[in-house]
């Protein structure tokens, strides 16, 4: 009786004592849980957190290593501010001792002695195997990530364009941005009409020629910008010629690189003109503070032409330009890109990028970017707005574009068909319908115009293999300036 009540007492307290350490187990596993997801959300927050701020963070706990070194360490550690700066903190104490003076240490020198096999770029983690024969990486981006690019490896690589830092002579660039926030003083917002409202861009811009105004003027040269003829077109100054010689010429090497390592066969795309690139339009834009930015958009073809290529070069404050991929599907194209427009916070355009994935070039003071031929027609791009900026010792909060353009002489504005309204028409291509994209178009454009409501004027545009129109092929007559 004694044994069997001890028994009892023994799986009793078994028992007690089982149910008790299975509670302790689900409490702690309740309580990995919930670290976990604490420890998610603040990564998220973290990763929600836009470039500009990190780097900004980051420039604050180390201000002897320069902008440019620190984006690199951020970028080898996957935008993670924390990780970074374990990396810079480690890499500075193995180099230093806390009584010594600073050394003379690169941030990437620093990270790279924390951790072995830090990477200078994405490209150095992929193999060959990774890459097409049409020399494309595969593609990296993400649903609703961004994915941020610094090296001119990487951006060739993952996006339809090419970078070059430092293109000008340090003192070159500072007087092309001196001259030009001179003239930014002048500049105007964009006005043009959507949905009957009228509204503006979010930051100011000019356009540049190369030769006299008056004298396009008298030859019947009429600029159309949103279907309004733009009489406060400017001549080229000459500091603004000289650098635009040196775009031309690494322009031209870019464009040669681009089709002996990315296109099919070596050889140029259909539609691209075979001539050498030579700039003589250029559009220049002028970015104050961190909030004016520039929408997701393709430029306008009308007096470029096909599978155009532009060189844009930033002065002044570092800015992120960002590209998408467009993907094809039903829907009228038209309609979306003026909700896209019209909405001031592009919530529906960021829907599309975040779904599709986006990329994030970083563009220093004097970087040459080049939008190469695949460009325009396959991709869009924008300038979002940034939590913070980094001040130009120059510029201050303030980042001066210059893109530079070929217009070609076949798509003079005296050439161009005009719709019912008499005013010229706009060259599009086809980028969301399937089963016409790639496609391009001559439509209306007085719509656009505030008080117009335009016509329902619509052409399809052709053109031989080198992006030349075939004016008689489409009934049109060159160098009229009648109706079309």
């Amino acid at each position: 009786m004694g044994a069997e009540a001890s028994r009892k007492r023994r799986k009793l307290f078994f028992e007690s004592y089982a149910e008790i350490d299975a509670q302790k187990a689900r409490v702690k596993h309740e309580e990995d849980i919930r670290k976990t997801n604490q420890n998610e959300t603040e990564n998220d927050e973290n990763n929600d957190e836009s470039t500009d701020v990190k780097i900004a963070r980051l420039i604050s706990l180390y201000p002897r290593y320069d902008e440019a070194a620190l984006l690199d360490v951020l970028i080898s550690y996957e935008g993670c501010v924390e990780a970074a700066s374990a990396a810079l903190d480690v890499g500075s104490d193995a180099d230093q001792s806390p009584s010594s003076p600073p050394a003379s240490l690169s941030a990437r020198e620093a990270a790279a002695k924390s951790v072995p096999g830090i990477q200078t770029s994405l490209f150095s983690s992929f193999t060959s195997s990774s890459q097409s024969s049409s020399g494309w990486a595969k593609p990296l981006t993400k649903r609703g990530k961004t994915l941020y690019l610094y090296s001119p490896q990487d951006v060739a690589s993952n996006t339809p364009c090419s970078i070059i830092h430092n293109f000008l002579p340090p003192e070159e660039a500072n007087d092309l941005l001196t001259e030009l926030l001179e003239d930014a003083k002048s500049f105007q917002p964009e006005t043009f009409q959507l949905f009957e409202n009228q509204v503006q861009s979010h930051h100011t811009s000019c356009r540049y020629v190369s030769t006299d105004h008056e004298m396009m003027i008298e030859h019947g040269a009429e600029f159309v910008y949103n279907g309004i003829v733009r009489t406060d077109t400017r001549k080229i100054s000459s500091r603004m010629n000289a650098v635009s010689e040196k775009v031309q010429k690494a322009v031209n090497q870019e464009i040669q690189k681009r089709i002996k390592t990315h296109y099919p066969e070596g050889k140029k795309l259909k539609y691209q003109s075979p001539k050498n690139w030579e700039p003589n339009a250029a559009i220049v834009n002028c970015y104050t503070g961190p909030q004016e930015n520039l929408g997701w958009h393709s430029d306008h073809l009308t007096y470029l032409g096909p599978r155009a290529v532009i060189g844009s070069l930033s002065l002044g404050v570092a800015r992120e330009f960002r590209v998408r991929r467009v993907v094809p599907r039903d829907g009228d194209e038209e309609k979306e890109e003026q909700v896209v427009l019209k909405s001031t916070k592009n919530r529906f355009s960021d829907k599309i990028a975040n779904a599709q994935g986006q990329i994030s070039i970083h563009l220093p003071h004097n970087s040459l970017l080049v939008m190469h031929a695949d460009m325009q027609e396959e991709w869009k791009h924008s300038v979002p707005t940034a939590q913070t900026i980094s001040p130009h010792p120059i510029a201050g909060n303030r980042r001066i574009n210059i893109t530079y353009r070929s217009c070609r002489e076949s798509l003079h504005p005296r050439n161009i068909p005009r719709c019912r309204c008499d005013v010229p028409a706009i060259l599009r291509c086809v980028q969301r319908k399937q089963g016409t994209q790639g496609r391009y178009m001559w439509m209306c454009y007085a719509g656009y115009s505030p008080g117009s409501k335009g016509c329902s004027y619509f052409q399809w545009a052709q053109f031989d293999d080198d992006g030349e129109p075939l004016w008689e092929k489409m009934g049109v007559k060159p160098y009229s300036h009648g109706k079309a």
